[in-house]
Formats: structure tokens, sequence, C-alpha cells
């Protein structure tokens, strides 16, 4: 039996980010074009080929855990529950009136608790051999821990799950989430995602695959999207998340709406373990399956947030897409926002949909930083917004997100208005 789509809307988000640990101190400093990249604080990074990343700065797990409690989270966790609390906060969410079994959580994170991972081999490996791990050893490093940790802190009985996508993992929860509340199984759904990756096995890992940046000499200049002289992304960590509501609950509780779920595209390259396709035909099915979704054609969308990872073949296959599916525009701004906050694997989605929501509701398009010379092919053809932030009207925006195994996920959202003469479910 068929029923009316109910329109979804976002009333509340969340950030804990290598710029700052609540989202209007992340968005001033996106703004502003600031960088989160230094030299690496959490280990010593001498004998790596990467020295520096986008660490989080200030981070207080106290001000979200009794001590003692913090001990059964990896960082990961954290950081899921600190951005999640400011959502909720944000959203101005009475738990107390609403129905928790229709209010979930779907979280994204590609690496889990690889912190945890590595500290309890490495203390097995140093040892007598003798197997005597952590008792929450298991629940600090399985990915799905947050979504979980997030639920029993508020008693939320609803649609309960993680997704796994590498680093279109949080973009695909907010689909998801999207998806499960129009179609009614769900009032509220928090969704986002967290990464604690910075660590040894990280970096070398990411190192060995040839993917990072090595510009030890200019570490704040090293994520350069779309330039010339890009060479690899920078590691970031953090976690972002959005309350995600139906129109109808956000209307009945007087909630102050930032932004509306417009559509999601999700796709697959096809092509290649950690490579994307050299044309992009992921990205380029993933971009016209959420247009399809929104019900809007190209020359609707003002800005893209792209994924722009500052790799080589990256940046180009995503560009090709672009063009692909939008053609020469100039009136369509385009930046790559990890060039300030670096890449948050799992958590880039989240972060970067906050930046998308923002966009919107201040009508501000973020800068592209670091970015000199954009490559020749692109320089004349696409407008990437480089340098600083521009004012401008944005009434849709898509936000693009790619991971290794070829996942491609792309979120549109559009600016809220309530047409009085339309029903709420259309």
């Amino acid at each position: 039996m068929s029923k009316d789509l109910k329109r979804v809307v976002i009333t509340g988000m969340g950030a804990i980010t290598p710029l700052g640990n609540s989202v209007d101190a992340f968005w001033q400093n996106i703004v502003a074009g600031k960088s989160g990249v230094d030299f690496i604080t959490k280990f010593d990074s001498s004998h790596f080929k990467t020295k520096f990343a986008a660490e989080v700065k200030g981070f207080n797990p106290a001000l979200y855990f009794e001590r003692n409690e913090a001990r059964k989270y990896d960082l990961f966790t954290q950081y899921a529950v600190a951005a999640a609390d400011e959502a909720l906060k944000h959203a101005q969410i009475n738990l107390e009136i609403l129905n928790k079994n229709k209010i979930g959580v779907i979280w994204g994170s590609g690496n889990g608790g690889i912190q945890t991972f590595q500290e309890q081999l490495i203390e097995f490996v140093k040892g007598t051999g003798q197997p005597r791990f952590n008792p929450y050893f298991i629940p600090k490093i399985i990915a799905d821990i947050p979504s979980g940790v997030i639920s029993i802190r508020y008693g939320l009985r609803g649609l309960n799950f993680s997704t796994i996508s590498a680093c279109a993992s949080s973009t695909t929860a907010i689909i998801d989430a999207f998806n499960y509340i129009r179609l009614g199984k769900a009032d509220v759904i928090i969704a986002g995602g967290s990464e604690a990756a910075i660590v040894e096995s990280g970096l070398a890992g990411f190192n060995a695959s040839k993917a990072l940046s090595t510009r030890n000499e200019e570490p704040q200049k090293a994520s350069r999207p779309f330039d010339v002289k890009r060479d690899g992304f920078v590691m970031g960590e953090g976690g972002g998340a959005m309350v995600i509501e139906s129109l109808e609950s956000a209307l009945a509780r007087g909630a102050t709406i930032i932004a509306e779920v417009a559509g999601g595209g999700m796709a697959a390259d096809a092509y290649h373990l950690t490579g994307t396709h050299p044309d992009g035909e992921g990205a380029y099915s993933g971009m016209l399956d959420a247009l399809d979704d929104a019900g809007i054609t190209p020359d609707a969308i003002d800005y893209i947030n792209a994924h722009a990872t500052s790799t080589v073949m990256g940046d180009e296959s995503e560009l090709r897409a672009i063009t692909r599916v939008f053609g020469e525009r100039a009136s369509l701004n385009i930046s790559g926002t990890k060039s300030m906050t670096g890449h948050l694997l799992g958590a880039s989605g989240a972060i970067e949909a906050i930046i998308t929501a923002k966009a919107i509701q201040e009508n501000i398009i973020p800068p592209t930083a670091n970015t000199d010379e954009v490559e020749p092919e692109w320089k004349d053809k696409l407008n990437i917004t480089l340098g600083s932030a521009q004012y401008k009207e944005v009434n849709y925006a898509m936000s693009n997100t790619f991971g290794f195994g070829g996942h491609i996920a792309s979120v549109i959202l559009k600016k809220y208005s309530l047409d009085k003469t339309t029903n709420i479910n259309n």
C-alpha cells in the first residue's frame, strides 16, 4: 500500500573538528579560511613519511563522561557522543514528551576503534603472550558502537545501526536517515559519523598506499584540492552529527529549521580498491541519482561541497563527473573544504553536510584554501571558489563523498520554506 513521502528537515547540528569543538567555532574558522592542520602531537611522527595531520584540539571527555565511563569508549565513540550531545541541544529536543520508540540513531565510521585495537595488540606483543585483553576491547573497536551508546545514553528505542562505506560512511548515514524518515519509519534520527584514526598504524597504512601528502615543510598548506602541485590528502579526525526530523514533527514542536534534505544518491565506481574511476563513473551516477531523487535539474544547484581530497586522480575524476552532470556553469560554485579540515575519513560527510547546511542558512560559499593554480583543464571551465568566502544566495547545495571500495554518496540540501498551499507530506 503506497503512501505519501514525508518532507525531511535538519533541526540540530553538532561538531568536534580540527577547527573547533562546536558548530559555531567550526563554521567561523571555515568561513575565515583557517587551517586545522599542523605537526602531529599524538605520537612521535619523526620516522614517518608524513609528519602532520588535522588533529582535534582541546577535546575534554570529562564534559561528557564520568571518568570510569570514558574508559569504556574509544576516542571515535567519545567524539560521536559529544557531537550528538550538541546536536540534540541545538535542536532543543525534549525527550520527555517525544515518542522515543520513533527516535533512532544511524552512525557511520570507516575505521572504528583503531586506536584501541593498536594499543591492545602492542600490549599483547610486549607482554608474556597471555591473552589479557581489556574486557571492553570488542565494544571499543567495533564500528557500530557509537549508535548504540548514543541510543543508550538518551533512551532512544527507534531504529539503530551503523553505516560503513569508508569515507562515504556518514553521508550514507544521512541519506539512510532521510529515507527512513520520509517513509515514516522514524520521526527523528540522529545521524552522522566519527573517526579517530590519527595513530601510528593509520598514518603508516595510508603512507604505504601513497595516499597522503608529504609536504612536511608546509603542513598547513598541504591540502590543496584541484591544485597542480597537490600530492595527497591530509588525515583528520573528529565527528559531526545532525538531528534529522520529519517536517511534521519539527512543526509540531516549534523547532527552528536549518535546512531541508531534498534528495540523496548512492552508486559505485566498480573500478578499483582505492582509486576512483578516471572519468568519475560512480560520481556521475551518484550525482544524477541525487538530482533525480530531489526532483530537480542540474541548473538548480548553486553550490557543491566537493569530495576534493587533494589527491591527483581523485580530484580529476570528480571534476570530470561534475562537468558531465552540470556542464561548464560559471554560476555553480564549487569548493573543497578538506583544504582546511583535512580528510576526516568516515566522518567527512557529516561535517561537510554541516558546512553545506550552513552555506544555505547563511548564504555564504566557503573557500578552497591553499589552492594557488587550478589544473589548466579546469581553470576556465568551472567556478572553483578560491581564497576567501563569498556571499551568494544558496537555495540548493550538494555534498559529495567517495570511499575506498568505490563507494559513492551525494546528498542534496535546500533552503527550507513552507508553502501554505502545499501539504507537508509533498
